[in-house]
């Protein structure tokens, strides 16, 4: 289990990540909408496999997938859209801390809930209410 410093930082960390991914050209390193072609990108490239769900009937269509670095170590990030909105999906090893509330810093939501053996960190730009409703379709769609 995290202490608070250390939820923290790693909080810090994943919306550093998703501001710096919304900059330039590195949103993706494998875009497309098919989660059969996401999933498998990721094998070998982490050291966790992530879930990828389609949303597309929801209105949360999937755009693709990359790596980025948490806490030193290379994990997935799935990218997901609301309308005009990115919302990236960090997924890394479970830390059994469950915030069950939206966190906002600098205008930015963040959900964060683990699931099995991983832990998912949600961010984007798009209102408190859309970030809930989609950990809530995620989290029913990858439910085993």
């Amino acid at each position: 289990m995290l202490g608070d410093r250390q939820q923290d930082s790693l909080t810090a960390e994943v919306m550093d990540s998703h501001l710096r991914s919304l900059l330039g050209t590195h949103l993706t390193d494998v875009a497309s909408s098919d989660q059969h072609t996401v999933k498998p990108w990721f094998a070998g490239r982490s050291d966790v496999s992530p879930p990828v769900v389609d949303l597309s009937t929801e209105g949360f269509p999937l755009v693709g997938g990359r790596l980025d670095l948490i806490e030193g170590k290379p994990v997935p990030a799935l990218v997901y859209k609301r309308r005009e909105h990115v919302i990236n999906v960090f997924v890394l090893p479970a830390n059994r801390v469950d915030l069950g509330e939206t966190l906002t810093r600098r205008g930015y939501s963040l959900r964060h809930w683990d699931e099995g053996d991983l832990s998912f960190w949600a961010v984007t730009d798009a209102a408190p209410t859309e970030l809930t409703e989609f950990e809530h379709l995620f989290r029913a769609a990858t439910k085993s």
